[in-house]
């Protein structure tokens, strides 16, 4: 697993459910508008974000090793 992460939340995708920021308040928050977003575009990777990012209702998550830009999730096809 890579070091640290680059963490986005597309929000042409997002739908506001709020369940990142409720899963993981230290990594991720909501906007004015209830949107979800990482609180920095590079965090250390971690399972709980990877689990976040999984069980997003509409994989609005991507993740990314900030060293090589190499997709983290959703998985390569």
């Amino acid at each position: 697993m890579p070091d640290r992460w680059n963490v986005t939340v597309d929000p042409r995708v997002c739908v506001r459910t709020g369940l990142c920021a409720a899963s993981a308040p230290n990594d991720f928050e909501l906007d004015e508008r209830g949107q979800g977003r990482a609180v920095a575009a590079t965090v250390p990777a971690s399972e709980e974000i990877l689990e976040v990012a999984e069980s997003c209702p509409i994989e609005a998550i991507s993740i990314a090793d900030s060293d090589t830009g190499a997709p983290v999730f959703p998985p390569p096809d």
